[in-house]
């Protein structure tokens, strides 16, 4: 069986949440599953470093820039870079999209997982009884292993206590923005899940926060200190000017921030181990100069830190798809990442086109009032049974200026030929309208 049937066949066997959402056997909370695959693989979590991403938004990006960053640091004596996996979901155009491996950045950049590697694995070790992210875990801890990664950044999939990612022991924890996002399944304020997404820390573990916040920071503190695990907070560090990146989004200051705090925590957590114990990077340092703007974040740093999102092969992050007129695609869908966006987006002061749609299990009360009053809107449905159709979208948002455009393909096609030159193009509300407008735009 070629590639492209055995994915179907995995998409078939293995209930993903692209497909049937967070219920169900696509999504099975819990990591007994998950412990007794990575028994039979072998255990090859546990043949690479890694550090162990969780949060509401902003984690893609953060994992992107580390590994990037990683990626870009030499690896000791055999004279080559760093060799960084990179493990993130959801894919939008290729499955292989989920398990990379960065590498020689400058020059090479990210390596997807070769097509007969995922064809191996799916024929050898695929297993019966598992969610789609099971196995697909299962696959990039495996690929990472006998790739001989020094250190891979792993995104979790949901929450972060029950995540199947969560078996790793990583070198570093880190939390991102905490919104409110899957309440069905995390809790309904932002403090349930911020002790969801704690799950992640680990005994002796060094655990990173993005910022500090009056309703999430006593839940990371009582965690920490009930797990013995050393507790940072971004905000705390100081860190250098930020360049700009090419990973543009809204609160890309705050992913800044922390990825340049993990650096920091890195470097001195390695300073402190054993020297037969020192896998991870050392880089060179200025003499007689002190704090992470001048110890770890070299100008070469910074460089990659810049490029995150072409080195890494990063898509759908307030992503320009075309500059005439200028269009926008975004993955973020959630009430704290719509609010940015479309704040954004009315910053630019210029006449907005949105092409929109939503899952069917959306709540859209909660985020109608989010969207622009003087934006026109062209309704879709990306083509997954979990989708909600252009004409529901329509009459939960009659107050808005809406076309019920049907299909992604359409609502672009519509707003592209509406659209003067002065105008901006906004394509997102869910990651499966994303990933068909890429598909429009391909080779354009």
């Amino acid at each position: 069986m070629d590639y492209d049937a055995l994915v179907a066949q995995l998409f078939e066997r293995h209930r993903s949440v692209q497909t049937a959402g967070f219920s169900g056997d696509a999504y099975k909370p819990g990591l007994e599953a998950m412990e007794a695959y990575a028994a039979f693989l072998g255990h090859p979590e546990r043949r690479f470093r890694s550090i162990h991403v969780a949060g509401t938004n902003g984690k893609g990006s953060v994992c992107s820039m580390l590994a990037a960053a990683l990626a870009g640091l030499p690896a000791g004596s055999a004279g080559r870079g760093l060799r960084a996996g990179l493990y993130t979901s959801p894919h939008l155009l290729d499955f292989r999209e989920r398990m990379k491996v960065i590498e020689s950045p400058a020059s090479t950049g990210f390596r997807e997982i070769p097509r007969e590697a995922v064809q191996e694995f799916l024929e050898n070790y695929d297993r019966e009884g598992l969610t789609f992210f099971e196995v697909t875990t299962g696959m990039a801890f495996r690929w990472f292993a006998d790739e001989q990664v020094d250190v891979a950044v792993i995104e979790t999939g949901l929450g972060g206590r029950l995540d199947s990612t969560n078996i790793i022991t990583p070198e570093l924890s880190v939390i991102t923005s905490i919104g409110l996002d899957h309440c069905a399944l995390l809790g309904n304020t932002r403090a349930e899940i911020a002790a969801e997404k704690a799950g992640i820390f680990k005994p002796g573990v060094p655990a990173l926060v993005w910022g500090r916040d009056p309703e999430t920071q006593p839940v990371f503190e009582a965690s920490a200190e009930r797990i013995g695990a050393p507790l940072y907070f971004a905000e705390d560090f100081e860190i250098p000017e930020m360049p700009e990146l090419d990973l543009s989004g809204p609160c890309q200051d705050l992913n800044f921030r922390t990825v340049c705090a993990a650096l920091e925590i890195l470097s001195t957590r390695r300073q402190t181990q054993s020297a037969d114990n020192q896998r991870l990077p050392s880089i060179a340092c200025p003499q007689n100069t002190a704090g992470i703007s001048r110890k770890w974040l070299t100008d070469n740093v910074l460089t990659l830190l810049s490029n995150a999102g072409r080195i890494t092969g990063f898509m759908g992050r307030w992503q320009i798809l075309r500059q005439q007129p200028l269009t926008i695609c975004d993955i973020g869908h959630n009430p704290p990442a719509l609010k940015e966006n479309f704040a954004r987006l009315a910053s630019l002061r210029k006449p907005l086109l949105v092409v929109y749609g939503v899952m069917a299990d959306k709540d859209v009360d909660s985020i109608s009032h989010l969207l622009p009053a003087d934006a026109k809107y062209f309704l879709v449905a990306p083509d997954t049974p979990r989708a909600m159709s252009a004409q529901d979208l329509a009459l939960k948002l009659k107050n808005l200026d809406c076309t019920v455009s049907g299909t992604v393909a359409q609502g672009v096609r519509d707003a592209m030929e509406q659209a003067r030159a002065d105008s901006i193009v906004y394509i997102g509300g869910s990651t499966y309208v994303v990933s068909e407008a890429l598909k429009c735009f391909e080779g354009l």
